[in-house]
């Protein structure tokens, strides 16, 4: 699962609880969050991790002023988190490049999920924003997949990524991370987007004009949040089963994010030979 949970902003008490409530109707083995949120010992990812009885891990920007002078609280800190139904037996950090000036401490996160059939390469992470910021988040997305190679491992089970890529489907950077449509970003690794096995007439909008938090920005409502997988391990290990979207709608009232969550089934086991 990947989900932007939209920091601290708006009524934040109330959307983490939605938050909580999305998560737990789901029920992802293991999820890449962006925009989490900590401040002194509150950790959003923590509290999560505690209420549905799973690990986790984080990683905080190292420049979050500009967040902060958003939010009017320079005790908030902003970043990327794991949540694991099974242990995280390793994990390692990278900073991503940014525009001169507009450096507001994006990176990329890794997780080695200790899964019980395979270990699990698990990464997130979230590109800039900005509309006119392509060229930008096409150099982030190279060092994101050089970060994956080095840590996607020779198991069975291929890597897994997540995140707010900020960019629509058919984008340069989005393109290029997949590396399919366009030469990739690292010679010979191929990252599927999860939702290409997805029913065409389900809606497929994260970023949607249908919530009223996103529709504030005036934006056209357009899938930015991605699931992709590397090609499958034997017999199939790794491969999508379904994709769907969710944290699409209210809860209680309260809209749990700016963003819609994406949830893939991958196979933990290869198909069985029916000769």
């Amino acid at each position: 699962m990947t989900w932007n949970v939209w920091w601290r902003f708006g009524p934040w008490e109330q959307r983490r609880k939605a938050i909580l409530t999305v998560l737990r109707t789901a029920r992802p083995d293991v999820v890449g969050l962006q925009e989490v949120w900590a401040r002194g010992e509150e950790n959003l990812a923590a509290w999560l991790a505690k209420e549905l009885g799973m690990h986790w891990t984080w990683a905080a920007s190292d420049a979050p002023e500009r967040w902060q002078e958003r939010l009017g609280d320079s005790a908030v800190e902003i970043g990327n988190a794991v949540l694991s139904r099974w242990p995280i037996a390793d994990r390692d950090v990278v900073r991503l490049p940014a525009a001169e000036g507009d450096d507001d401490g994006r990176l990329a996160l890794h997780a080695l999920v200790d899964a019980p059939a395979h270990p699990l390469p698990f990464f997130t992470t979230q590109l800039s924003s900005a509309p006119h910021a392509s060229a930008v988040r096409c150099e982030q997305v190279r060092a994101f997949a050089e970060f994956i190679a080095a840590h996607r491992r020779d198991g069975p089970f291929p890597p897994v990524t997540t995140g707010d890529y900020n960019a629509w489907p058919d984008s340069d950077e989005v393109r290029l991370f997949g590396g399919y449509k366009t030469a990739p970003a690292v010679p010979g690794q191929v990252l599927v987007d999860a939702w290409e096995y997805a029913d065409p007439t389900t809606p497929s909008a994260t970023w949607d004009a249908a919530n009223p938090f996103a529709a504030q920005t005036f934006e056209p409502s357009v899938r930015i949040d991605y699931i992709h997988v590397g090609a499958p391990g034997p017999g199939g290990i790794g491969r999508v089963r379904s994709v769907q979207r969710v944290g699409d709608g209210p809860v209680d009232g309260v809209w749990p994010s700016d963003h819609a969550a994406v949830v893939a089934d991958l196979a933990g086991e290869p198909l069985q030979d029916r000769h």
